[in-house]
């Protein structure tokens, strides 16, 4: 999220709300998103848990409005075309709850890249970046050498956390920004 996809999280999901960001932090159970984000609780538990104070409301219309806010960061499309033209596997590496699938049908985002390594399933099941863990799963479920791999991502403890793991990572910054520097590390577009 917010590296090929634009994450609702921290903007659209409070406007949901009627809060700020800060309110909805402060307003919000600690741990329940995370708990989501790693298949420890439902998407039933989260809803009735969301909010600290335990008030409820309508979970369908959050995950609708979620979903009408799942868009390509500008440019990110078309990269993603040129990347899976010239052959590049291309996987997601992403800490979010079962809740990618409504990114998946509403983007197609399959057509360039699988759904390999989410924080709620597969073989980062319960693993979530930066841990140490989370870059080991992904190394070993790949079987290649951590330097053959290629890291993006928007948040500098992720991409320090690839780096630690000896795998080569670059801070998202834009589409444009992140094309130069495939072109530089010798990438063929």
């Amino acid at each position: 999220m917010d590296t090929v996809v634009y994450d609702p999280f921290f903007q659209d999901m409070p406007r949901f709300f009627n809060c700020t960001f800060k309110e909805l932090l402060a307003s919000k159970h600690p741990t329940a998103w995370v708990q989501f984000e790693e298949d420890e609780i439902s998407e039933e538990e989260l809803l009735r848990i969301f909010f600290a104070d335990g008030r409820s409301f309508d979970g369908e219309a959050l995950k609708r409005h979620m979903a009408g806010c799942y868009r390509y960061l500008d440019g990110m499309e078309a990269l993603l075309q040129r990347l899976a033209a010239a052959g590049a596997e291309l996987h997601a590496c992403s800490n979010y709850p079962a809740w990618w699938q409504l990114i998946e049908e509403r983007l197609a985002l399959s057509r360039y890249l699988r759904w390999t390594f989410i924080s709620c399933q597969g073989p980062m099941k319960g693993l979530r970046k930066p841990s140490p863990e989370s870059y080991a799963a992904v190394v070993a479920h790949l079987g290649l050498p951590p330097e053959r791999l290629l890291f993006v991502d928007d948040r500098q403890a992720n991409v320090d956390g690839a780096l630690a793991a000896g795998i080569p990572a670059i801070r998202f910054e834009g589409a444009q920004a992140l094309e130069t520097e495939l072109l530089r590390r010798g990438f063929q577009l």
